[in-house]
């Protein structure tokens, strides 16, 4: 493997070091305490395993062959959306005949669209239906909520968007509109609902996306309270990126004859060039300096195990020279927000992130992810890689380690 030793235009690099694994410093930004469980992802670079198979799926429809409202259709076409993605043309259709529907598929591809589509057809159609879409992330809520924006224009229909990390009072002053979506995060809903804002007997469509990532993150208790109050009687959607172990055991209790489509038309893995980068005796910032000032890294996300790190890291580059800002748990939801827009709009080229931005994030063009410190599942690693080479793009994913 070979090292990186250009010298950078941002300057001279400062000697002093973190989170490196130089001869004379062993601090990390990985934090303190005990040693943290890692993956090692070496043995996946560049290798299908069995469960990297690819599913060829045919698309059999244009979005004009769906029988949705006129409007709806405008908007559609508005949004540039002319052929579906395989998720939306398989599940589409379904979904429209009210069945419960599992969607199988990797992320970045269209799920969000694909449940949206029939659900606001379905409103429209049937005054008095409410739909509750739960998610794990506020940035996976934030991104649904905008996509409801773009394809309700005109149809006097409105969404709640509730989540944790903002204030209250806005939302409750939402939901006392009676909007007929609500699309939230686990924590947030149980709260508005525990406090008899959100009155969950109201609604008779449900829409789980990401579960996989939700039984990961400990919201399967959440889930299930929130489900509770819904009738039997009720329209399920599930949408995960597999639907093994506990997500199966899941299913069992939560959907009813439900039609499973699953259309993992390729892996996450198979656009990405995975390489690993050897630290070795250098200090671990200057090696991530010298892979920043390459040609051609010009929209970067860069993952680490804590907040502290991540900040830490990001006040470091910035420093360098770096057009850098971070996500992470310790930011409140508008500044998190903030820094997704600025990475987006291309104001800064560099997004410091922890793990809470890995899932769903739906981020155009990110040309490099950078795995700063190691994840600690495969999973989790498929799932941070996943943020590139996206929509049939090649990217590049980068492993630094020992």
């Amino acid at each position: 493997m070979s090292h990186y030793n250009n010298r950078s235009n941002h300057g001279r690099r400062p000697q002093r070091s973190f989170g490196g694994r130089g001869r004379n410093n062993r601090r990390s930004f990985q934090g303190r305490g005990r040693q943290a469980r890692s993956f090692d992802p070496t043995y996946l670079i560049n290798k299908k395993s069995p469960d990297q198979e690819i599913e060829v799926v045919s698309i059999e429809n244009n979005f004009t062959d769906f029988n949705v409202d006129q409007q709806l259709q405008s908007n559609i076409k508005a949004k540039g959306y002319i052929t579906p993605t395989p998720i939306q043309d398989k599940t589409i259709p379904v979904i429209l005949t009210g069945q419960d529907v599992v969607g199988v598929a990797n992320t970045g591809t269209g799920k969000t669209a694909a449940f949206l589509i029939p659900l606001i057809d379905k409103v429209l159609k049937n005054q008095g239906d409410k739909v509750l879409v739960i998610t794990p992330t506020r940035e996976l809520a934030v991104q649904i909520q905008e996509e409801f924006v773009s394809l309700a224009r005109g149809l006097r229909l409105y969404s709640s968007l509730c989540i944790g990390g903002v204030g209250m009072n806005g939302q409750v002053r939402q939901l006392r509109q009676k909007p007929e979506f609500v699309i939230g995060t686990p924590g947030r809903l149980k709260d508005l609902e525990q406090r008899r804002i959100l009155d969950l007997r109201r609604f008779n469509t449900i829409v789980l996306d990401e579960v996989d990532r939700m039984l990961d993150m400990g919201f399967i208790h959440d889930v299930q309270h929130l489900i509770s109050f819904f009738p039997q009687d009720r329209h399920s959607l599930f949408f995960s990126a597999t639907i093994e172990g506990k997500v199966q055991q899941v299913m069992g209790g939560f959907l009813k004859n439900p039609v499973i489509v699953s259309v993992k038309t390729r892996q996450v893995t198979e656009n990405v060039d995975q390489k690993i980068v050897r630290i070795d005796r250098r200090n671990k910032i200057d090696v991530l300096h010298d892979l920043l000032i390459q040609e051609g890294y010009d929209k970067v996300l860069v993952f680490g195990r804590t907040k502290w790190g991540m900040e830490k890291l990001s006040k470091v580059l910035m420093e360098r020279g770096f057009k850098t800002t971070s996500i992470h748990g310790n930011k409140t939801q508008n500044q998190r927000q903030r820094a997704l827009n600025k990475f987006k709009r291309g104001e800064v080229k560099v997004l410091l992130a922890t793990d809470v931005a890995q899932r769903g994030l739906d981020i155009d063009d990110v040309t490099h992810v950078i795995n700063y410190d190691l994840p600690e599942t495969k999973e989790d690693y498929i799932h941070r890689i996943g943020r590139t080479g996206r929509a049939d793009k090649s990217g590049v994913a980068i492993t630094l380690m020992p």
